[in-house]
């Protein structure tokens, strides 16, 4: 350990080389490298946090740079894993850092979760926080979890010592439809920085045994009113008896099947104009597009069918797959006999192949 690098932080009183010591010997893992992500791997990384293990399969877009200020427009098109790897390797040499180029699931999130102290969840869907929470409920494992509304934002620090869960606060997952999607009702950059430095504050807190952890409290951030509250809420004594994970934790019916179509597969099938349907908000579209695309928002789908040639296979495309499934869905319901097919990995994956 370099303790001139870190000299701010030891000569602080209740801090101190004990402190860094604790840092230095922390194992992190962060689940997810977008907006929240970003902040908590880059103040984790220059603190001195001894090992760093990342969880993400997403890639740079354009349309990440206003709020995830860790890349930049040399590194669209790549994955995200990969370019927080180099990026932060330049910060602080010293940190060892492991890249999981994959998503969270339930196949991998106990063996991933078991080699580490304590979990950030900086991802941004509720099926990956309910894994997460199981997950560290199992293991005994505590972890921060932030989220992102608009202006708002929230944090909070479940199972820790035995405390509240995720669950506690959050018993059961929404419904897919009720829940706003920052693509399509967006996020002012700054937030998720805020949110993801408060995480970021937590962990160091919990690694070190300073101050007052926010377990047992729901902290909420209005940026407009640069306001603060907190709820506090109390562990109900079920949710610390998980003892496996359970099948499934995405929004779908496990046993619905969605007919999807590989990325590199549009490729070849460009060549014949096929029939695509872009379901991305307006700003989206008119950033990038595919050739000859038609353009139906997904939120105006359902009044705007007569675009759509039934005869022909559809091809559903959203930035990373998930809004298209949501479409095919809607779409399958008025047209249960046509050939609709949902683009897996949306444009990010195809952005990839081609660059």
């Amino acid at each position: 350990m370099n303790n001139q690098r870190y000299t701010r932080q030891t000569i602080l009183k209740g801090f101190g080389i004990e402190g860094q010591k604790k840092l230095a010997e922390a194992k992190v893992l962060v689940v997810g490298a977008g907006g929240l992500g970003v902040p908590v791997l880059t103040y984790l990384n220059a603190m001195g946090v001894g090992a760093i293990g990342i969880v993400d399969n997403d890639i740079v877009s354009l349309t990440n740079l206003h709020r995830q200020v860790l890349y930049s427009e040399s590194d669209i098109g790549q994955s995200k894993v990969k370019a927080a790897l180099k990026k932060l390797k330049a910060q602080n040499p010293n940190t060892e850092i492991v890249i999981f180029n994959t998503f969270l699931t339930t196949k991998n999130a106990l063996e991933i979760i078991a080699d580490y102290d304590i979990v950030v969840d900086a991802s941004d869907n509720f099926p990956t926080r309910y894994l997460v929470n199981d997950s560290c409920v199992i293991l005994k494992k505590p972890f921060v979890y932030g989220a992102l509304h608009g202006y708002e934002g929230q944090v909070s620090v479940f199972n820790y010592k035995d405390g509240p869960t995720y669950r506690c606060l959050f018993p059961n997952m929404p419904n897919e439809n009720e829940v706003p999607n920052c693509n399509e009702h967006g996020v002012l950059g700054i937030i998720p920085g805020i949110i993801g430095n408060l995480q970021a504050l937590e962990t160091i807190k919990v690694l070190t045994g300073i101050g007052d952890l926010l377990s047992g409290k729901l902290l909420i951030f209005d940026g407009l009113q640069q306001s603060y509250q907190k709820i506090k809420f109390k562990l109900q004594p079920e949710n610390i008896k998980i003892e496996k994970l359970q099948d499934f934790y995405e929004w779908n019916d496990p046993c619905e099947i969605v007919p999807t179509i590989e990325a590199q597969e549009i490729q070849k099938l460009l060549v014949d104009k096929p029939q695509i349907i872009d379901v991305r908000t307006i700003e989206e579209f008119k950033n990038y597009h595919l050739p000859d695309s038609v353009h139906i928002p997904l939120n105006e789908l359902k009044a705007n069918t007569g675009k759509i040639n039934f005869s022909l296979p559809v091809y559903l495309l959203c930035q990373s797959g998930k809004r298209s499934e949501t479409a095919l869905k809607q779409l399958r319901e008025q047209h249960p006999q046509s050939s609709l097919f949902s683009i897996l990995g949306g444009l990010n994956q195809y952005l990839a192949l081609c660059s």
